[in-house]
């Protein structure tokens, strides 16, 4: 496939909501609206199966005419999770591997302006308005996600919007969030995330923490919420930049938070210091029930906000590939290029995050070696930067020569570059979570492995030459016999 016969860049931003995303995925034929399916456990049965058959290439679930609720009443999964969808969404042409894909993203942080949410008066979010006795979180088909988890999950896919009591830093992060009964809910954050010190200072206060929870809504919002973005930074910002276009917001009726004026699904209420009831299980990113159920803090729901035949949003996490670790995958990957080459390593050619580490744990660099040293110092960077750190486990250096995203290629450099005893360097005590299963009791923190898989610097230049056909003889005979490239 030539340039002149890639899909051209499609126009950022011009969408207003979930539902113009839905329709052009359909147009796309990156849709498949599945009827039927009842929350419990088939939703999330199907959108495990159908996310891992094809990584990256996976179609969107649309489940609708769910068992015991009014039909309209739908659940979306793997909204961005695919090349060609997260490619839409971020204004890119359609990208031909996962390297391109990296490229563009990083190519458009390169020239990235935060753009701030823009305050409205009115939106969809406010065609419902639910309060007192009508609230109910069982109004909406919330699935149970796995056989194993200890209640239905109406959050897994959402955005939890919090206030900083100091500086007033509204922040977006992506917690689970658990149905109790009809205005209760429990929710659990990984110790170090922002939404769990901004809890924490409401909390030593003696005070309860505002908080909304929006249920279903942009894919960027998600992306952005459940990516370690810097103190300080805004989601919204964040995500209105990638759009290139600023979300609108409205303030919520109860504690002024901003809410997503074309979300699906809002609640609002405040999470009690002095209340907690037991929370979980549920089967994690890392693709194990690695922290047990416990007492967690409970979310008061105090008000819901919602469209006229609202569209859940659902993430499955689970044993991987998951139906949003492709996603996770590529933005992680764009910014710990950008954040490694900011701190001035030069000679990045990839960096991928691969979805069999849940897009965390297994993490590659490739670079092109200029100096002794320059393999280590790619390592120490991709393990310590923000994006790199949290729950990571390997970081694995590659030569240029090498695709970061194939892990067949990785495999054979680290069978044939590496020397175990001499190419292989610990970290201990780094950031982690109590959802890693090597973990099992406090402090949460993990170790890690930083492999050099590159050629030895003193002597790279006599290592044997790979036995491959050269790039140009190998697009002569693919020019030559098109059709068995697919072309």
């Amino acid at each position: 496939m030539d340039d002149r016969s890639r899909s051209a860049a499609p126009p950022r931003g011009e969408y207003n909501d979930l539902r113009e995303l839905i329709a052009r995925f359909d147009a796309l034929g990156e849709l498949e609206v599945v009827r039927a399916a009842h929350w419990d456990l088939e939703m999330g049965a199907l959108a495990e199966l159908v996310s891992g058959r094809s990584p990256g290439r996976a179609p969107a679930l649309l489940f609708d005419h769910i068992p015991g609720y009014p039909e309209g009443f739908r659940v979306l999964s793997g909204a961005a999770n695919s090349f060609k969808r997260l490619a839409m969404l971020l204004g890119l042409p359609e990208p031909r591997d996962e390297m391109e894909l990296v490229r563009g993203y990083r190519e458009r942080l390169a020239t990235f302006s935060p753009l701030p949410p823009v305050e409205v008066r009115d939106g969809p979010i406010l065609e419902n308005l639910l309060e007192g006795d009508a609230v109910d979180l069982f109004r909406f088909p919330v699935p149970r996600v796995h056989e194993l988890d200890g209640g239905r999950y109406i959050g897994t896919e959402d955005v939890v919007i919090m206030r900083d009591p100091d500086t007033g830093w509204i922040n977006l992060g992506t917690y689970r969030i658990q149905a109790h009964d009809r205005n209760t809910a429990g929710i659990w954050i990984s110790p170090g995330k922002h939404g769990r010190l901004i809890r924490e200072k409401y909390f030593a206060r003696g005070e309860p923490c505002p908080v909304l929870i929006s249920c279903g809504q942009d894919p960027l919002l998600f992306l952005g919420g459940h990516q370690e973005l810097a103190h300080g930074v805004g989601e919204y910002d964040y995500a209105g930049g990638l759009r290139g276009r600023p979300f609108e917001v409205i303030a919520s009726r109860g504690h002024g938070l901003p809410m997503p004026a074309h979300a699906e699904i809002v609640l609002e209420g405040v999470i009690d210091p002095k209340q907690t009831r037991r929370e979980g299980p549920f089967g994690e990113f890392m693709g194990y029930y690695a922290s047990q159920a416990s007492e967690q803090p409970v979310v008061r729901i105090e008000r819901i906000y919602h469209r006229r035949d609202p569209i859940l949003t659902l993430a499955i996490p689970s044993r991987p590939p998951e139906n949003f670790t492709f996603a996770r995958a590529a933005v992680k990957s764009a910014m710990i290029w950008d954040e490694v080459e900011r701190a001035g390593l030069t000679g990045v050619a990839g960096v991928w995050c691969h979805e069999a580490g849940a897009g965390r744990l297994f993490n590659v660099i490739a670079i092109k070696q200029m100096y002794p040293g320059h393999a280590k110092q790619a390592g120490l960077l991709a393990t310590g930067c923000r994006a790199g750190n949290y729950a990571g486990r390997w970081v694995i250096v590659v030569d240029e020569d090498i695709d970061p995203s194939n892990i067949f290629d990785v495999v054979w450099a680290l069978s044939t570059r590496c020397d175990p005893p001499q190419d292989i360097d610990f970290v201990r005590g780094a950031w982690s979570t109590p959802l890693d299963p090597m973990l099992r009791e406090p402090p949460w923190e993990s170790n890690r492995a930083i492999v050099n898989a590159c050629r030895p610097w003193g002597w790279k230049d006599a290592f044997p030459k790979v036995a491959e056909a050269s790039p140009a003889l190998k697009r002569q005979v693919m020019e030559k016999w098109p059709k068995l490239f697919g072309r």
